[in-house]
C-alpha cells in the first residue's frame, strides 16, 4: 500500500496526530499534544531525534509513527531507539517495515551500532524476530482503578524526613535532578542513563508539559537533600501516570517508595484523576510488589529487541560529543 511518509510538520496538527495514533497504539502512554510539541521544539541536539510519520494519501491521516534517536545520555555509546507504531487498521501494509527501514538507514549514517525497540502485542513480536531482531528483557504495563481503589495507608516517614511537592521547590529544583541522577543509575535496563546536564533535564523533564508539579511527591531530609521522590505525568484530564519512582540508595529500605507514591497518588485522585498508570522493569522486583501492593493490575507487556547497525561502536557517541 503506498504511504507518505514524511517527517513532523511543528506548525500543523500533527502533534495532535500523534496523541491520537499512541492512544489507538500503546493506550498505557499518557501524552498530550503540547508534550508532543515541546519535546520537538526542545530535544537536545546531541539526540539528532526525529520523528517519521506515515500519512495516508487518501484521508491525510496520520496512520503511523516512528521515533528515533541517540540513547545520547548513555553510559556506553553506540546506543539508539527507533520504535514504530502504527495504527491496528493499517497493519499488515508494510507501514512498520518502511518505518524502520528508514530509521535504521538513518542511524547508521550517525555511526550507530546497536538499536533498541519495543514490541507489545504477539504480532509485533513476530514483526521483530523475523526482521533479524533479537528479544531481551521486558516491561510491564500496569494501570489502577485510581476512581475507585483502596489506597492503603503509608507507612510512616521516619524521623529527620518530610513530605512536599516538587511546587514547593520551584524555586530551585536542582535537588530533585539531583535525586533523579542518583536513582538512575540504579534503574534496571540495557542502557543506563548518566544524567549530568541539569539545562538539558530542565527541558525536558522539569519543564515538560506532562510533568505535574503538584501531584509530584518528595521526601526531602533536614539538610534539603531529596531522599525519594515520585513523578507524576498527566493529561490534565482523567489520566495519570507514575513518570519514575525513585529512591536514593543511600536511603532505600526505608519505606520511602511506598510514602511518596501514596501521597502522589492520593493527590491526583482529590484533582479528580480516574485511572493511574505505570511500568516498571520485569528485574526490579521491589516497584513491581509496591504497585502490587496498591492495587496496581497488569495491562500490558512489552519486549525489548535490538538490531545491531553497521556503523563502528562509538561513533553515536562522536556525532552526540561534536553536537554539544
Amino acid at each position: 500500500m503506498h504511504m507518505i511518509i514524511r517527517d513532523y510538520r511543528p506548525d500543523s496538527t500533527d502533534a495532535e496526530s500523534v496523541v491520537r495514533l499512541r492512544r489507538a497504539t500503546a493506550p498505557f502512554v499518557v501524552t498530550v499534544p503540547a508534550a508532543v510539541s515541546l519535546g520537538m521544539a526542545t530535544a537536545n541536539p546531541a539526540g539528532k531525534y526525529r520523528l517519521l510519520l506515515a500519512e495516508d494519501p487518501g484521508t491525510h491521516e496520520v496512520v503511523g509513527s516512528l521515533h528515533a534517536g541517540l540513547h545520547y545520555t548513555s553510559a556506553e555509546p553506540g546506543h539508539a531507539f527507533g520504535v514504530p507504531h502504527v495504527h491496528p487498521a493499517y497493519r499488515g501494509r508494510g507501514i512498520g517495515s518502511e518505518l524502520l527501514r528508514r530509521a535504521e538507514a538513518y542511524l547508521t549514517g550517525l555511526g550507530v551500532s546497536t538499536l533498541h525497540a519495543w514490541a507489545v502485542a504477539e504480532r509485533d513480536r513476530a514483526f521483530a524476530e523475523k526482521r533479524g531482531w533479537s528479544p531481551g528483557h521486558s516491561v510491564h504495563h500496569q494501570r489502577l482503578d485510581l476512581a475507585h481503589a483502596t489506597l492503603p495507608e503509608p507507612p510512616p516517614l521516619p524521623a529527620g524526613f518530610s513530605l512536599c511537592s516538587a511546587a514547593d521547590i520551584s524555586d530551585d529544583p536542582r535537588p530533585l535532578f539531583e535525586a533523579d541522577a542518583a536513582a538512575a543509575l540504579d534503574e534496571p535496563g540495557s542502557v543506563t542513563s548518566v544524567l549530568d546536564d541539569y539545562e538539558d533535564w530542565l527541558n525536558g523533564a522539569w519543564r515538560a508539559p506532562l510533568l505535574d508539579h503538584g501531584l509530584t511527591s518528595l521526601v526531602r531530609t533536614e539538610d534539603g537533600r531529596v531522599a525519594a521522590f515520585a513523578l507524576a505525568d498527566t493529561d490534565r484530564g482523567t489520566r495519570y501516570s507514575s513518570n519514575f519512582t525513585g529512591v536514593r540508595k543511600e536511603f532505600q529500605g526505608l519505606g520511602l517508595a511506598k510514602t511518596v507514591k501514596s501521597d502522589s497518588l492520593r493527590r491526583a485522585r482529590a484533582a479528580g484523576y480516574e485511572e493511574a498508570f505505570t511500568t516498571n522493569d520485569q528485574e526490579n522486583a521491589p516497584m513491581l510488589a509496591v504497585n502490587t501492593w496498591f492495587g496496581y493490575e497488569h495491562f500490558a507487556t512489552d519486549v525489548e529487541y535490538t538490531r545491531t547497525l553497521g556503523g563502528p561502536p562509538g561513533g553515536a557517541a562522536r556525532q552526540a560529543d561534536a553536537a554539544r
